[in-house]
């Protein structure tokens, strides 16, 4: 059962120039992707070149075996398809990932000054070790949505010449009190503001004289900033109502190690299976079964939402797709999601020997030896989780054998340790086959993340192997 290092496999030159030259194109989907929106755009502009057309603007064309379709929802999620030569009611063969990956989130009312520093209320997204988030330097990247409708994009802090924000933290002389208390409480979550300034706004003689002006000297710090905000990006402060900001690392992914095998950056939980997933999607050519991948947003937070796996916005899809094929029914949808099958492509938590006693070894994912097959997920006693059947996982092993494709197996720590969950569960109440699979991820749900190269090339070549292998 023990699993060789993928590693062994690159006995030449050209193949380590393959798997270096996938993950510096995964590197730099990951610094122009920190958030959904950024991903939807870079994917999207990646598989239009491709020959990929938006399905609402196919017109009256009816898709036969080798169009290839996607559709978007809300710039936060994406479904695409490479249609099949077999019926789409004998199912498909899905990737499914997630696109969203833990941060702060930027309130609806977030700036305030106290003594002499401007700061921005956050609310964390998903599950982080908030300690974990002070004394960075961090970026804000998302959208501002004005009254009338125009749309503000901002990306500050990962240019050279961009300021970069900080959240404090004590020093140590005077931490003897916060040294006692356990990890989650060290930083409490409403302390997770963000600094944003510290020069107050210089106003004349006259300008202070105006009750505008005696307003702004009051918090003459934060008017600094909302001054810049308005000279530099139009923005009010009214304007943080309608604004989706989010607070990431500010930096990019760099390769890690001497031997330059990792790879170390923000979100690569789960924005290393998306990636994977919809370059394999490019890579498989002519399919029996229609080849689908679906990029999904919210499942840190339990795929909610109108842009969560949990809406109906694939299902949706499907139906239309159906409808351009000219098989559209009810019962065909029911039909073509009951008999298609998924690989829930989602990160595992690698085994780390620093904190050896919360894995089980011989069930944990191994850096560095391809891809990762969990069974099942859930806390415990599989609670809430979706556990694939043997059978499934029997075609799954054939699969990537015939494609000599580096896989293991394993669980999310020691039984009575912790969980989690995917998107998995989800697709399976249409009872379709899904089985859990992904990179081994060191420090995941931390701000820098680490990956095995190999691995992330492995797993593209596992998904390109099930794409085309399940007949």
């Amino acid at each position: 059962m023990e699993r060789k290092n993928c590693w062994e496999d690159i006995t030449t030159r050209a193949k380590e120039k393959e798997v270096d030259r996938f993950a510096k194109g995964y590197m730099e989907f990951l610094n122009n992707g920190k958030t959904e929106r950024e991903c939807v755009d870079q994917i999207v502009n990646r598989i239009e070149e491709a020959g990929y057309t938006e399905l609402s603007k196919i017109g009256k064309k009816k898709l036969k075996a080798g169009d290839k379709v996607y559709a978007t929802w809300m710039n936060k999620t994406l479904v695409m398809f490479q249609i099949g030569k077999k019926p789409l009611q004998e199912g498909l063969n899905i990737l499914g990932a997630h696109i969203d990956s833990p941060r702060l989130d930027v309130k609806q009312n977030p700036l305030y000054e106290d003594n002499g520093i401007a700061y921005l209320d956050t609310h964390y997204y998903g599950g982080i070790k908030k300690y974990q988030w002070v004394t960075l330097p961090l970026a804000i990247h998302g959208v501002v949505v004005k009254k009338d409708g125009t749309t503000v994009e901002l990306a500050i802090g990962e240019d050279e010449d961009d300021p970069v924000f900080f959240i404090s933290d004590l020093l140590p002389h005077l931490g003897a009190e916060q040294m006692d208390k356990k990890a989650a409480k060290v930083i409490e979550g409403e302390a997770l503001d963000l600094i944003v300034g510290n020069k107050p706004i210089i106003l004349d003689k006259k300008a202070k004289e105006t009750e505008e002006g005696k307003k702004a000297a009051k918090e003459a710090v934060k008017s600094g900033v909302l001054d810049i905000l308005k000279n530099q990006y139009d923005i009010e402060e009214e304007d943080f109502i309608s604004a989706e900001l989010e607070i990431v690392p500010a930096g990019k992914a760099r390769e890690a190690g001497f031997d330059r095998s990792m790879i170390l950056g923000y979100g690569q939980d789960d924005r290393v299976c998306a990636y994977t997933s919809y370059e394999a999607m490019l890579e498989i050519g002519a399919v029996d079964r229609t080849a689908c991948c679906i990029l999904v947003d919210k499942e840190e937070i339990g795929s909610v939402g109108a842009t969560g796996m949990q809406s109906k916005f694939f299902e949706n899809t499907v139906a239309e797709l159906m409808d351009a094929c000219g098989c559209y029914s009810e019962l065909a949808v029911r039909k073509c999601l009951a008999n298609s099958y998924m690989l829930s492509s989602d990160v595992s938590a690698a085994f780390d020997p620093s904190y050896a006693s919360a894995f089980e070894k011989k069930n944990a994912a191994i850096l560095g030896k391809g891809i990762v097959f969990n069974k099942f997920t859930g806390a415990r006693g599989k609670s809430g989780s979706n556990d694939a059947n043997a059978e499934y996982i029997g075609i799954i092993r054939k699969v990537l054998d015939d494609a000599k494709v580096n896989f293991q197996t394993a669980e999310l720590g020691k039984v009575d340790v912790g969980g989690g969950g995917t998107i998995a569960y989800i697709l399976a109440l249409y009872g379709m086959n899904v089985i859990d699979s992904g990179v081994a991820v060191l420090n995941m749900h931390a701000p820098w993340e680490a990956t095995s190269k190999i691995d992330v090339y492995e797993a593209k070549r596992a998904y390109i192997a099930f794409l085309n292998g399940i007949k």
